[in-house]
């Protein structure tokens, strides 16, 4: 898959997130995406031809490697980032959405004979979006689907794989394996070690998730309690900020 692609659709989000989802974007692709492609499909590169039965049996080496290893890490961990990168997307869009509307907008005004300049309509591009009304809604509904896909993801690996470790040696008898074969795993220390860190670091990206979802029901909360709080000099009954 060609990540850089990918990064650069998605750095695009970088430039409208808090603080926080800036520091959940940066471990995605440092210590997720960066150790997926430099490291972990290296390790995992021999998974297939590495795993060894004590029989010569035609299939058996690929019943039981199936058996045992239904889908393989990288491919996992691969279709994880990509549901969790998504809702990220929904974010571009609407700011995308946002900006084609305030073009449409400063081009009528030009039509009716309104000063508006071609480097105003370029900074109206460029500039940051705040996450208020309905973007607010759409950024914390990515940010909750990117909770559920990481939890889910996280659940099925423990589903296929309980434990998390990579085992050294698998019995299989499934045919046409002609009895109970031995089967043995290549590198296993190893693979467990970065299986261990990729699930750490999903569990580092889950955390951030919700503690920027927390954050942004706070601030929708205090822009809404500053809303309703009276202005000095104004009547409670009638006024409001």
């Amino acid at each position: 898959m060609n990540w850089q692609g990918f990064y650069a659709v998605l750095i695009g989000v970088n430039r409208h997130s808090t603080g926080i989802g800036r520091i959940w974007l940066s471990v995605l692709f440092i210590f997720r995406i960066m150790v997926l492609v430099v490291a972990a499909e290296s390790v995992w590169g021999d998974e297939k031809t590495g795993f060894t039965c004590n029989t010569q049996q035609p299939g058996c080496n690929s019943v039981c490697y199936d058996q045992f290893f239904p889908i393989s890490h990288v491919r996992l961990w691969s279709l994880q980032l990509i549901m969790v990168s998504t809702p990220a997307l929904l974010v571009a869009m609407h700011v995308a959405h946002k900006h084609h509307v305030d073009k449409k907008l400063f081009r009528l005004k030009q039509l009716s004979g309104q000063s508006v300049g071609e480097k105003d309509i370029e900074h109206l591009a460029r500039r940051k979006v705040h996450i208020t009304g309905s973007l607010w809604w759409t950024y914390v509904i990515s940010v909750i689907f990117r909770v559920i896909f990481e939890a889910a993801f996280l659940y099925i690996f423990y589903l296929i794989y309980p434990g998390f470790r990579m085992i050294r040696l698998v019995k299989c008898d499934a045919p046409p394996c002609p009895n109970t074969v031995d089967c043995f795993v290549s590198r296993p220390t190893e693979k467990t070690i970065f299986t261990i860190f990729m699930l750490v670091v999903s569990g580092v990206c889950v955390l951030l998730n919700i503690a920027e979802a927390g954050y942004l029901i706070f601030k929708a909360c205090l822009r809404q309690f500053q809303k309703d709080e009276p202005r000095p000099g104004k009547s409670t009954f009638y006024g409001h900020a």
